[in-house]
């Protein structure tokens, strides 16, 4: 990782900067290269949302039980403990979503300037390393050793992310086919794997049998660590040292996962694809909305019928459409109003966030409590207790929020963008 001093504000750039790296995002159209507000913000909105746990909405809604309000915020600031979707659900695909879009421009832009072939193979599987060890690496903070799994967000981006630049060298045509035996063939896998027998030892899953969120019928070959993905891991991620046998992951989540969420970044390429292309602004918008509802409906209906349940933990091919369909409706807005409405002021708050990504992602994973511990050192333990009991943990997390945003503001002033 290296932080890059530019001599020139990014969003004022004539050239577009490599947007495969996951903390900028480039944009050219017709006749000169410019960034797109659109890709920015729409990553700055998604990181903000990952860093806006610290306001805590489900303690403030413990606190205040009656409040259907804060019920409301504290669900969409968690994860669903395994069928269906919450906003804060939908982080980690617009994330690799984006990754996707951002990859036509930054092929383009590189061609342009004359990169050999093999200089930009070797660039991008570099890439793909780096994300998947900075995701090690801050999931090993707090451990007594290298805490070796890869269900995060950095680690499933860079498993998948060769491959993503492999799949873009292809026609269109190849790159819709490629996503159509990736959904295929990992429902498949899943379909195929046995389903637990009658004694079957569910202690080794962390799950009891009588769990309420327990499927069953056909469904029940996509239950939480009695699946493919779940028996993959305890092969393979015992290969690894490590302080205990790995058993099972408390939250469901597996390394498998990558291969699907290869099928979401292939969906983020599809609609990069779309927005370099000649069509018009508003023919982009409509394609991005119209496959956004298909994809969404799409999902909705695998679920619903019980070809394949919508979980975001294992990442489901029916999750990969629903949630698919939500980045495509997003990007649509997001480029609609930006870009071809041209309203961007609005969203500057976003861009700053967005323009340095994996600077937020650091930021938030090595800086909160060392912010919080320094705000308790100068003003005391008490501080925040001003705004009522039930309101501390949102008053303290908005000040933290506020000095994170505050950190990658100075950054952008100063032109420093993290890169990978």
């Amino acid at each position: 990782m290296k932080a890059i001093d530019q001599a020139q504000p990014a969003a004022n750039r004539s050239e577009p900067i490599d947007p495969t790296r996951p903390g900028e995002t480039g944009g050219v159209q017709k006749t000169a290269a410019s960034r797109l507000a659109s890709i920015d913000a729409y990553r700055g909105l998604v990181m903000l949302l990952m860093m806006g746990e610290v306001m805590e909405f489900c303690r403030v809604s413990a606190n205040l039980p009656t409040s259907g309000f804060w019920k409301f915020l504290c669900h969409h600031q968690s994860h669903v403990e395994w069928v269906g979707c919450s906003l804060h659900d939908l982080i980690q695909p617009s994330f690799s979503f984006l990754v996707g879009v951002a990859l036509p421009f930054s092929l383009a832009r590189r061609a342009r300037e004359g990169q050999p072939q093999l200089r930009r193979t070797w660039h991008a599987f570099w890439r793909a390393l780096m994300l998947i060890l900075l995701g090690v690496f801050l999931r090993s903070l707090g451990q007594p050793q290298t805490y070796w799994t890869f269900e995060d967000t950095l680690t499933q981006i860079g498993l998948g992310y060769g491959f993503l630049y492999l799949i873009a060298l292809r026609p269109v045509r190849a790159q819709w086919l490629t996503l159509a035996i990736i959904l295929l063939g990992y429902w498949l896998a899943f379909a195929l794997y046995p389903l637990p027998v009658s004694d079957f030892n569910w202690r080794n899953t962390g799950v009891p049998p009588d769990w309420t969120n327990q499927l069953t019928g056909f469904s029940a070959h996509w239950n939480k660590n009695t699946n493919l993905a779940w028996a993959f891991d305890r092969w393979f991620l015992n290969l690894f040292p490590r302080a205990d046998v790995f058993t099972h992951n408390e939250g469901g989540y597996c390394t498998l996962s990558f291969i699907p969420t290869l099928g979401t970044m292939i969906l983020g390429l599809l609609a990069g694809g779309v927005i370099r292309s000649d069509r018009t602004p508003q023919a982009k918008v409509k394609w991005l909305a119209m496959a956004g509802m298909a994809g969404l409906g799409a999902g909705l209906v695998l679920g619903w019928l019980g070809f394949c349940p919508v979980v975001k933990r294992i990442w489901t091919p029916s999750w990969v459409l629903f949630s698919g369909g939500w980045c495509m409706i997003s990007m649509a807005g997001f480029y609609g109003l930006c870009d071809v409405r041209g309203w961007k002021r609005w969203v500057f708050p976003l861009v700053v966030v967005g323009m340095n990504s994996i600077a937020a992602y650091c930021i938030a994973h090595l800086f909160e409590d060392f912010i919080v511990q320094n705000l308790f050192t100068h003003f005391g333990k008490n501080v925040f207790k001003v705004f009522g009991d039930a309101y501390e943990p949102l008053a303290q997390g908005a000040l933290v929020l506020l000095i994170m945003w505050g950190m990658l503001f100075w950054m952008y002033r100063r032109k420093i963008f993290l890169r990978i």
